[in-house]
């Protein structure tokens, strides 16, 4: 079986972030993933690399996107390219970040999504971490084992569908107030058209939360994951955002429980623009 395992932590030769600055552009970000040796599952921890909380948060207030889409096809490939439908096969009934990390998200959940909401799961599973009080709208999970969305108490309905092979999603223009994704992000290999998607099924005004740690199944994250910090993530994945010119500008809330004693909590987030 494939095992979810936490990223080790590395100490980066070079690092584009100090404590004077947040402002972060690709290329800087290309440099210091240059110094990786080795094997894609040496990932770096940003963690030890002693930034405050609010240095995450930080990341994205005014970021320096380049101009044009920068990334590369070899930047989404992975080490397993076999059909996801096989790894996926095995429904995983378990938790993929630790009790506090899942605590502090379920409470974001509930600061943020309204009691009549509807909200779209991607990457779904047998739990999507909503507080158990909360009484959505229309409630739909979109992952890839049906027997684990069937699990899901909190789903009023679920689509089994492989978003690699096809990223559109199955429903109209505008249905949903709220889009969330817990820790899988980096698995989707084709983020363009996967955030256009996100755009295009919210209503304006709604809202994408994104909630990043710092595990994966390193086999099936995307390359460029492997290859950068926790604190390089959140600028990636607000750049998904950005790129799709569909959102307004993307932040970051560190919601990370007890720095450096439990799994780091991130959520990267975007309102549909009116």
């Amino acid at each position: 079986s494939k095992s979810f395992i936490k990223k080790p932590t590395m100490m980066m030769k070079k690092t584009f972030v100090s404590a004077s600055s947040a402002l972060l552009t690709l290329s800087t970000m290309r440099a210091a993933a240059a110094f990786i040796p080795g094997a894609a599952i040496r990932t770096f921890q940003s963690t030890a690399l002693g930034e405050s909380a609010s240095m995450f948060e930080r990341v994205l207030e005014n970021p320096k996107f380049p101009g044009e889409w920068p990334f590369s096809d070899e930047d989404f490939k992975r080490q397993d390219e076999s059909d996801d439908k096989i790894f996926y096969d095995q429904a995983r009934l378990v938790y993929h970040i630790d009790d506090d990390a899942v605590g502090a998200l379920t409470k974001y959940y509930g600061e943020n999504i309204k009691d009549g909401e509807d909200v779209l799961d991607i990457c779904s599973s047998w739990v999507s971490h909503y507080p158990k009080e909360w009484k959505g709208g229309k409630v739909v999970g979109l992952g890839m084992n049906e027997y684990e969305l069937s699990q899901n108490p909190q789903l009023t309905s679920f689509d089994v569908k492989d978003l690699n092979e096809d990223p559109t999603f199955p429903y109209e223009d505008a249905s949903f107030d709220k889009v969330t994704c817990v820790v899988s992000i980096d698995y989707l290999n084709k983020p363009q058209e996967v955030f256009a998607e996100i755009g295009r099924v919210l209503r304006p005004g709604g809202e994408c939360y994104l909630a990043m740690s710092n595990r994966c199944f390193p086999t099936k994250a995307f390359n460029i994951w492997l290859q950068t910090s926790d604190i390089e993530h959140i600028f990636i994945v607000g750049s998904f955002f950005h790129y799709s010119g569909l959102f307004d500008g993307p932040s970051c809330d560190d919601i990370s429980p007890n720095p450096k004693r439990s799994d780091p909590m991130f959520i990267v987030k975007a309102s549909r623009s009116s």
